[in-house]
């Protein structure tokens, strides 16, 4: 089970809203979307779910609304992007299929764990929010009392991966000035010298 189908079944309340999108909007995606990139990289970026007008749109991960333009143009800086296609780099989302108001129920993220769980192979993982924290702490068998999200927060897992913690890159973290381009460069700096121990 690595991935969803593209009509996956799991969650009644995401299908309805797949379902009513797919009849407003045929030519969007509206299907649960993919991992972005190779996912052998050493680096893994997990996000919470795709945005309506984003990956649910275009059915790319953190393609087509402020939160990818904002990821994008960090792991470009980085030389982990380029034109918009991932190196070096995959990107996750916790749960697969866009939820009600950005907001996916406790139920739903767990039916999406076992597609993470089979995709975060990664050495370095770099969880973008609290959901895709706890969702990545699992995912990997930790357990979250041990792993406390916090922006900036280091995990060394019981595998041997690390997991680096950020506020989530969404307009309204730009917009509030939670996460600024400095805050987010600084965490993907710190997670590209975690899976290059060599450079150090």
């Amino acid at each position: 089970m690595s991935a969803p189908s593209h009509d996956c079944p799991l969650c009644p309340r995401l299908v309805a809203l797949r379902n009513e999108l797919r009849a407003a909007h045929p030519d969007w995606w509206n299907a649960p979307v993919p991992a972005l990139g190779d996912l052998d990289a050493p680096i893994a970026i997990v996000g919470l779910a795709p945005g309506k007008h984003g990956g649910n749109r275009t059915g790319r991960a953190f393609t087509g609304d402020a939160s990818g333009d904002l990821l994008f143009a960090t792991l470009e800086k980085f030389g982990l992007a380029e034109g918009g296609e991932p190196r070096g780099v995959v990107i996750l989302n916790a749960v697969r299929c866009l939820p009600p108001e950005n907001k996916p129920e406790p139920a739903e993220i767990h039916a999406c764990r076992p597609f993470l769980a089979a995709e975060l192979k990664a050495p370095v993982v770099l969880a973008l929010g609290q959901i895709a924290h706890q969702s990545a702490v699992k995912a990997m068998g930790g357990k979250l009392p041990k792993h406390r999200f916090a922006h900036g927060a280091e995990h060394r897992m019981h595998r041997g991966q690390w997991l680096v913690d950020s506020y989530h890159c969404s307009r309204y973290n730009q917009n509030t000035g939670r996460l600024t381009p400095e805050m987010l460069e600084a965490v993907v700096a710190r997670a590209i010298a975690l899976a290059r121990p060599e450079a150090n």
